[in-house]
């Protein structure tokens, strides 16, 4: 078992920026790919960016690439998604989320999620 916790949300204003962070615990870290997802009200939930299990290669959707960078750091248990200029269309809860089956972009293959946090960016 892994345990996931978001932390990182709020309310910004368009343009600005968050960092969102991931706080792990359970099973070595190390172990498994992470991902970002995010739900807006009456939405399904999408996938925003995934890393692999050593800091390699990272994948965006096309709607946040240029604007959102994924991190991980695997001494600290931690993963990150620092946002910078936000959009209304971002407002949503953000998800992490972990697997062992690399760095998929489909929610189903991911086996822990964390109770994700809120971002709200106003216009």
């Amino acid at each position: 078992q892994v345990q996931l916790v978001e932390s990182g949300g709020g309310l910004v204003q368009a343009g600005g920026s968050l960092r969102l962070s991931c706080a792990a615990s359970g099973r070595t870290f190390s172990n498994y790919g992470l991902g970002w997802f995010r739900q807006a009200p009456g939405k399904e939930r999408e996938f925003v960016a995934a890393i692999s299990r050593s800091s390699g290669p990272t994948y965006y959707a096309n709607s946040v690439k240029g604007r959102f960078t994924i991190s991980r750091d695997n001494a600290k248990n931690t993963l990150s998604l620092q946002m910078n200029s936000l959009k209304p269309e971002d407002t949503a809860v953000y998800y992490c989320a972990a697997t062992t089956r690399g760095t998929p972009a489909q929610a189903s293959h991911y086996d822990y999620w964390g109770q994700g946090t809120q971002v709200t960016v106003s216009s």
